[in-house]
């Protein structure tokens, strides 16, 4: 079967790849490396049923990709990060919007199953915990966040339509925060960043007093859910994938001092006004599916400091990527 993937450069994407062609298929990933990187494309380069595109999916697509059949396609292009929300709005909103009606356009025409991976962002700042997929949300449409919420929603609206209008086999997973090996070093978000700080003996910058809750996925378990969605999910269906097991920011700290052996000290530092309070999501759809977290988030913690003392991911390029942490 062939397969593409947009964002294949990407952390989640890399390891999304990976695992479709120890399934057996044959892979074309796209990427414009905006936030994506040039290693993982190298690594997976070493497999023989792996072509790659170097596109922005803004950009009329590779004529190539309308004469080969393709059989699935799994959507995750888009720049990611909190520190990107004001620098790479403008890419975040095109992606979504022009980037996404694209990749349908591409698959209606190969008649292709189509998955898009949205984010836990679509709910904002949620009133309710834990998230259901049903909950519309609590977003702020012109606030700091809204290039990626907004376009997220975006993404969301389009995909229905064509699934709608056009009868196109769709389905939509929202990705909680997630983290292991292959996270870059220079990813800002929270454990990147503590991991780093812990490492090299300085201080873990806590935001706020750190009472802030987040869950955290071990990225094995979320590319084991969406690939469960792509085979068994229904087509218009959306289906939350993530952990359900909340943690303070501040008791994230202590783990990570712990798990590292660190002598660092906990700093507080001022949080943002647009940082939620909490994401944690409602399960049960993608449970009804089988998938289940097999990874704690001790045991991911310690799986991915085990991959960086093996040394097989460069600290200056790709030592872990994260999609979602805040």
């Amino acid at each position: 079967m062939r397969v593409l993937v947009t964002g294949g450069a990407g952390f989640i994407g890399f390891n999304l790849c990976k695992i479709l062609m120890h399934k057996g298929h044959e892979v074309i990933a796209l990427d414009n490396f905006i936030t994506g990187t040039r290693t993982n494309i190298k690594k997976l380069k070493a497999y023989p049923h792996f072509s790659f595109f170097k596109h922005d999916i803004v950009k009329p697509l590779p004529s190539v990709l309308k004469q080969k059949k393709i059989n699935q396609i799994y959507h995750l292009a888009c720049p990611t990060g909190v520190d990107n929300l004001i620098p790479l709005a403008e890419e975040m909103i095109l992606a979504c919007s022009i980037g996404t009606k694209n990749i349908l356009e591409l698959a209606k025409l190969h008649k292709a199953k189509f998955l898009f991976t949205s984010s836990s962002e679509v709910y904002g700042d949620p009133l309710v915990s834990p998230q259901k997929e049903s909950y519309t949300g609590n977003v702020d449409s012109i606030g700091t966040r809204s290039p990626y919420e907004e376009g997220k929603r975006f993404s969301e609206s389009i995909t229905a339509m064509y699934q709608r209008k056009f009868k196109l086999n769709t389905r939509i997973v929202r990705i909680f925060n997630t983290y292991g090996p292959t996270m870059s070093a220079s990813d800002t978000r929270v454990i990147p960043r503590f991991l780093n700080q812990a490492l090299n003996g300085k201080p873990l910058t806590v935001k706020g007093k750190g009472l802030q809750r987040r869950t955290f996925c071990y990225v094995d378990d979320l590319v084991a859910g969406i690939l469960l969605v792509m085979e068994k999910g229904r087509s218009e269906e959306v289906y939350n994938i993530g952990s359900d097991k909340e943690i303070s920011i501040i008791k994230l700290a202590k783990l990570i001092l712990d798990i590292t052996k660190s002598k660092s000290t906990i700093s507080y530092v001022v949080r943002p006004t647009h940082d939620h309070e909490m994401r944690m999501p409602d399960l049960g759809k993608v449970k009804k599916l089988g998938w289940q977290a097999k990874i704690n988030l001790r045991r991911g913690l310690v799986k991915t400091l085990e991959e960086i003392s093996l040394g097989e991911h460069s600290t200056n390029d790709n030592l872990m990527t994260i999609n979602d942490n805040k």
